[in-house]
């Protein structure tokens, strides 16, 4: 597979230049330095302009992220540049350290490209990602990775028939319980598969909610903390002060 795509030519539904990219330019060769260390700079932010009530980076991720897609589909290898983009965006970008280091104009190209190539190395990510990162180094883009991952993820939701459904919890639940609420979204969503995503928020005080649907606009509260707000309305009570 990495043979054909750094030499066979693809045909893809969406002829967009950086499809082209993803698909024909190699991986450099990989350089690896043991000694080091990523050098911390702090940056100030660019103010991004807006078009139509979005952002411009906003619009730039949502191209990236479909030209990625692209490729991934065309490969079949939807799921695996999913999982390969996750580990981009949560392991390794979402140190500000790293982020601040590809961001550095003063840092070189050819260097920042040295690093690509050993974490796309040290994360085993296909040739077709590691050639992603490579083009995000070259067309300095490296700062819209975790947007990129937002959107690739949301693309590869929807081609995938996929439900996303945010479980909040006082303590972790058991594997069990979480099969039985993915059915749950299943049966009410009509989705084709669920994926759940689970967080610990200790002022639920027992139980546990359910967001999901479009920007997590639907909530199933079945938290003890919402019953008590609905015994102090129907008692008229206001909000009820707990000491413990």
């Amino acid at each position: 597979m990495a043979a054909a795509l750094q030499q066979t030519p693809i045909t893809f539904r969406n002829r967009s230049p950086l499809s082209a990219q993803l698909q024909s330019k190699p991986t450099s060769k990989l350089s690896l330095s043991s000694n080091f260390k990523l050098t911390r700079v702090t940056l100030k932010p660019l103010p991004r302009r807006r078009r139509g009530g979005a952002t411009m980076a906003n619009t730039a991720s949502g191209s990236y992220a479909s030209a990625l897609a692209d490729v991934a589909v065309a490969n079949g290898t939807l799921a695996a540049t999913a999982a390969d983009v996750d580990k981009l965006a949560s392991e390794v970008f979402s140190d500000d350290a790293v982020l601040s280091y590809f961001t550095n104009p003063t840092v070189g190209e050819e260097a920042k490209r040295e690093i690509a190539d050993e974490i796309s190395r040290s994360l085993g990510l296909q040739p077709h990602v590691a050639n992603f990162v490579n083009i995000l180094v070259d067309m300095k883009r490296v700062d819209l990775i975790k947007e990129i991952a937002a959107e690739f993820e949301l693309i590869a939701n929807r081609l995938t028939e996929t439900e996303v459904a945010t479980v909040a919890s006082v303590v972790a639940l058991e594997p069990q319980h979480l099969a039985e609420i993915a059915k749950r979204v299943q049966k009410l969503t009509g989705a084709k598969n669920v994926k759940l995503k689970t967080v610990i928020d200790k002022s639920l005080l027992a139980g546990f909610t359910i967001r999901y649907g479009n920007s997590g606009s639907k909530l199933i509260d079945l938290s003890v903390k919402k019953q008590l707000e609905e015994i102090a309305a129907q008692l008229d009570l206001g909000d009820i002060q707990l000491v413990g």
